[in-house]
């Protein structure tokens, strides 16, 4: 890693824009390039609007907006012989290649001796880009595909040729794995590597059985998402968010690459009506609409979907097709073997994509984890071919390939009576191309929790939340309720885990695998006692909070806090209690309790005065802290990167950040154990505020953005409640409070708001919608 100091991009389009925006992200000093265009007014415009466009592009390329600094625009006619400071360049131009070979040459004249080249090549052989390449280059080049966007996408496939030096491949996995946060899948150097050869034939297979067998894309995209562990989009809502026009150019170029016997030929065709869209500009989400659009209607916004045999828009419908609903119940198997139109059509394209996806074996890669990580990370599948083909018992898919008379790749014969993982002595392992199982085995200084509850036993845990030891006496407290909304049962592990720790362990980590550390407290525990209007009961469950959240900070042994992912609302809160964090580089962080029509009340808001009054960049005075806390809480201010988080002090300076989300719980009980030696709990929070002055001036604010149409009343009730716990009440700025009055303080604003009746709306809304109400 530490080699790689200063990198270029050339080509400023959309994805070489990206991949410049996350080699900023990873801390590098970056040259963005590209072609100087005719009656140019500025001779790097492209590039220069290129960086322009990266601030403003959402969701955002770059973790910080300080970042775009980090990258130099430039163009290829003045600023090649910058390219002699560079030690990785890449280049992301358009795929032809004759143009990408003329640029090796002039790449080849001015970086310095040792300098990696790469190329974001997703359809051009590594054999082709090679010929006539100066040996000297051809030794240090390689293919690095990235997927777009490039900040949020994991995967990296490498395509290494035969004459490429083992160190540059080093040099660039552990680069690619711990600065840019990649998971790297080594590729074979065929047409489309692994996740676009097999999710290319996926789409084409999908609609092309959607076109033939009267299938709508609301019913298309029903069985081939959720139920199959695939995103909401489905297949059609994803084309639409790639772009319709992208995929001609993908489909021509994989057809004059693969041999005639390859079974993409028999799927490869343009429908007419495909043709027709993208004629008319109706390209997906960026042209006029897709398969499905947003139309005007009636004041407001409608989403249409189009029939694929007329081309005309109508109303989209959510069909639950009984296929799917047997899903709900029994499992893959259950939707595929269903004889509704949709479950038929289900098993034509799953079918044919996973027969397809294991006879690409060992073409494309050695393995079938490489492809199942390729699939999960490239096109965000939950499972990847093989376990999906696991799922479904792979002696009864071949047994019902061979019913419909379909080819029988080797691989499945293989695999036929057994499974393609299987856990043995508490170890991952994967079936082999030679019938052998092979253990599945982890990068150097990666831990995860999945493997070891594998080979362990839980130390205590409940429904909610689970205690588990992670070696070197550190246990993890881990949640797992649905999106890891906080109930009683995660408190009561919490003072489980305060008290268990000390008695074998030295110290605790807070993580979880699950896509989210944890969206906050289960809101839905207050409707009970807000519409009894039981104050006393909701000051309980807030003190209940406190008294688990106190209980962590104040433990004779370190805390850390490993989020990935949102740490909303209350899973914020219980981070700010920790010692320290060491965070994943996406985390979204953010007391957002306004939302619904509160305040925090499991101590976010003393924790945050707290860290503001002892800011070192704060103005001077006692308003400056509280106004600062006041704005960030009641516009439920959400930082978009974990650097982010350390503008409004959800991180402090010695916080730390991983980038790559499976080194996260090592580093992590790495930070633990370096707090050991000498660790001693944090002193009581004590501060003065500056009372009904500062209560005063936050009204004010918040009547001002009301007048402006910015807020609503009850926007300015919630507001007004927060203002009375940041400013302390009744006191002043001669006055000392403790943590306990300051505690006391935000119980009583939580509960008054808790029962009034527009709370209550929110709350409702929220649960129904996922969406806030503004009242």
């Amino acid at each position: 890693m530490s080699e790689i100091r200063k990198a270029a991009v050339i080509g400023a389009g959309v994805m070489g824009a990206g991949i410049a925006a996350h080699l900023a992200n990873a801390g590098l000093d970056v040259l963005l390039l590209d072609i100087v265009p005719d009656g140019a007014g500025a001779r790097s415009e492209i590039a220069q609007g290129a960086v322009a466009k990266l601030l403003k592009t959402d969701p955002a390329p770059l973790m910080h907006p300080s970042l775009a600094q980090a990258i130099t625009p430039g163009n290829i006619e003045d600023d090649m012989e910058a390219l002699g400071g560079c030690d990785w360049i890449i280049e992301a131009v358009i795929e032809r290649l004759d143009i990408k070979q003329a640029l090796y040459k002039r790449i080849a004249l001015h970086r310095k001796p040792g300098a990696i080249v790469s190329s974001n090549t997703s359809t051009l052989p590594l054999a082709m880009l090679v010929q006539g390449m100066d040996g000297g280059l051809e030794a240090d080049f390689l293919i690095t595909h990235f997927f777009n966007p490039p900040r949020y996408m994991r995967l990296l496939e490498i395509v290494a040729g035969p004459r490429t030096r083992s160190d540059v491949l080093a040099a660039i996995r552990d680069f690619a794995d711990r600065g840019l946060g990649k998971s790297v899948v080594p590729s074979k150097d065929t047409p489309g590597f692994i996740a676009n050869r097999i999710g290319t034939y996926w789409l084409q297979c999908a609609v092309i059985e959607a076109m033939d067998g009267g299938i709508t894309i609301e019913q298309a995209d029903a069985v081939m998402g959720r139920p199959a562990g695939i995103p909401k989009t489905g297949v059609f809502g994803l084309l639409d968010l790639v772009g319709l026009d992208l995929m001609p150019h993908v489909l021509d170029g994989l057809a004059g690459a693969l041999p005639p016997e390859d079974a993409f030929h028999a799927i490869y065709r343009e429908p007419e009506l495909i043709k027709r869209m993208i004629e008319d500009g109706y390209t997906g989400r960026k042209g006029k609409g897709g398969f499905y659009r947003l139309a005007e209607h009636g004041g407001g916004r409608v989403k249409e979907a189009m029939d694929l045999k007329t081309g005309k828009y109508s109303k989209a419908k959510r069909p639950k097709p009984k296929s799917v609903k047997m899903a709900a119940k029994g499992g893959l198997r259950a939707m595929l073997t269903h004889q509704d139109a949709p479950g038929r059509y289900a098993w034509r394209v799953f079918s044919r994509t996973l027969a397809y996806a294991a006879s690409l074996l060992p073409e494309v890669a050695d393995d079938i984890a490489a492809v199942d990580e390729a699939m999960r990370l490239g096109y965000n599948w939950k499972f990847g071919p093989f376990e999906l083909i696991d799922q479904l018992d792979a002696s009864w898919f071949a047994d019902r390939l061979r019913e419909d008379g379909t080819p029988l790749p080797k691989l499945l014969e293989i695999a036929e009576g057994r499974s393609f993982y299987r856990d043995h002595d508490g170890q991952r392992q994967y079936l082999g191309l030679d019938g052998a199982y092979r253990d599945l085995v982890r990068a150097e200084g990666v831990l995860r929790l999945e493997d070891i509850k594998r080979r362990s036993r839980r130390l205590a845990g409940n429904r909610s939340a689970s205690l588990w030891d992670i070696g070197d006496r550190v246990l993890c407290l881990e949640f797992h309720t649905k999106m890891n909304a906080l109930n009683p049962g995660v408190l009561a592990m919490v003072r489980r885990a305060v008290k268990l720790t000390p008695k074998a362990h030295k110290a605790l980590v807070i993580h979880n695998e699950a896509t989210n550390f944890s969206v906050g407290a289960n809101i839905a525990w207050l409707l009970v006692p807000a519409y009894l209007r039981l104050g006393f009961a909701v000051r309980f469950l807030a003190g209940m909070g406190q008294r688990a959240y106190r209980g962590l900070k104040y433990a004779p042994f370190p805390v850390v806090g490993a989020p990935t992912g949102m740490g909303l609302g209350g899973g914020c809160e219980i981070l700010l209690h920790c010692d320290a964090i060491q965070a994943h580089a996406e985390t979204y962080m953010g007391l957002v309790e306004t939302a619904v029509g509160l305040i925090p009340g499991w101590g976010g808001c003393s924790e945050m005065l707290g860290r503001w009054q002892v800011d070192e960049k704060r103005p001077g005075g006692p308003m400056p802290p509280v106004a600062k806390v006041f704005e960030t809480l009641s516009m439920a201010t959400v930082a978009k990167s974990a650097i982010e988080a350390r503008d409004h002090l959800f991180l402090r300076q010695g916080d730390g950040i991983t980038m790559n989300r499976d080194r996260l719980l090592a580093e992590a009980k790495a930070k633990a154990l370096a707090l050991v030696d000498g660790y001693q709990p944090p002193e009581p929070l004590e501060m003065s505020l500056p009372g009904p002055s500062a209560l005063a001036a936050m009204k004010m604010a918040v009547q001002g953005f009301r007048k402006r149409g910015l807020a609503t009343p009850h926007d300015e009730t919630v507001a007004g409640g927060l203002a009375q716990v940041l400013s302390g009440g009744a006191t002043d700025i001669t006055e000392t409070l403790d943590e306990n009055q300051l505690l006391a303080l935000e119980r009583g604003a939580f509960a008054r708001l808790a029962l009034m009746p527009k709370t209550k709306a929110r709350i409702r809304h929220m649960l129904k919608t996922g969406k806030p109400l503004r009242n």
